[in-house]
């Protein structure tokens, strides 16, 4: 195409959006490529209660993106609903192929997220949003004196299963060896915590309920003995949280931008080591993954391409 736009942002979560809304209101000729519906994973969360500004009484993720999306077409960003199979960011425009298209943009910012590993049990994608968790930061508050299980054994299943213990009234880290792969100084204190048990060599295999999850068949990896856990008759159902680790979706841009374990690295600005192009949200290697993270990410983005630009002319 010959058309070259000032920015074109990858990904419709709340870091793309943000990053749209941010560009459109400085003027940028800018074009927001997203392949599926907005708002990436927090479209699928059911109650939102701790982004600031939202709703009070009660926030859905769907809600909360569809002021984020109308904010973005207030400020005249151009949307576009494709694939990109290939990017081409080694001349002075930068390309994202989409089928037989080519869209070019003399800045980028890539926010296509990311998203996490499933904990492969049967049933799983039924319960999201119905017990199922991959963020105790979000959903803790949910699950306040009930019962928690969680699913891992590195660092952050072990530091999040210590911060459930704060709302739920019990709570049991499932892992499928008999030794964890946390650090040893998380480790300490995990084994130290009076409200966290662990159950060793076990991994999940189905879960069920109606209309919240409140039963799973769990596994012995030494024996193959099966068993049911059922939740307490007076909760009625109980939470299950897996850490098993996230996948951003990055593949498009390895031996292009510089990876690490699969999140792309930036600085403090959002830059990668590709001039004129910025990454923003959960795809790139950060200490905290929630909502308000993503928007901010994604507006220092759009701040620095903006810079970028300027700087060209």
């Amino acid at each position: 195409m010959s058309k070259v736009y000032d920015v074109i942002i990858l990904g419709g979560g709340p870091a793309g959006l943000a990053a749209g809304l941010y560009c459109g209101r400085s003027c940028l000729d800018t074009l927001l490529i997203e392949r599926g519906q907005d708002g990436g994973q927090i479209a699928i969360t059911d109650e939102i209660e701790n982004y600031p500004g939202q709703e009070v009484e009660g926030e859905s993720g769907p809600s909360l993106i569809k002021r984020f999306t109308e904010q973005v077409a207030k400020f005249g960003a151009e949307r576009i609903s494709a694939n990109v199979t290939k990017v081409d960011f080694s001349g002075e425009t930068k390309k994202f192929y989409c089928g037989d298209d080519c869209y070019e943009s003399k800045a980028a910012i890539i926010a296509p997220g990311a998203f996490p590993k499933p904990i492969g049990c049967k049933g799983e994608g039924d319960y999201v949003g119905k017990g199922v968790s991959y963020c105790a930061t979000c959903d803790a508050n949910f699950f306040e004196d009930f019962e928690v299980f969680v699913v891992g054994g590195g660092d952050s299943a072990v530091e999040e299963a210590m911060y459930l213990t704060k709302f739920a009234r019990q709570v049991h880290l499932i892992h499928r060896r008999d030794e964890l792969r946390a650090a040893k100084s998380i480790q300490e204190k995990a084994f130290k915590n009076e409200k966290l048990d662990i159950m060793w060599n076990t991994v999940v295999k189905e879960i069920g309920g109606e209309p919240f999850l409140s039963w799973m068949i769990v596994e012995d990896t030494k024996t193959g003995e099966t068993r049911k856990i059922e939740a307490d008759e007076e909760d009625g159902l109980f939470g299950l949280f897996g850490f098993v680790g996230f996948c951003p979706r990055s593949e498009l841009f390895e031996g292009i931008i510089d990876i690490e374990n699969g999140y792309i690295l930036t600085d403090d600005d959002m830059k990668t080591n590709v001039p004129g192009v910025f990454a923003a949200g959960d795809v790139r290697k950060k200490s905290l993954r929630q909502v308000v993270t993503a928007a901010s990410d994604g507006a220092i983005a759009a701040t620095q391409a903006e810079k970028y630009l300027n700087e060209l002319d």
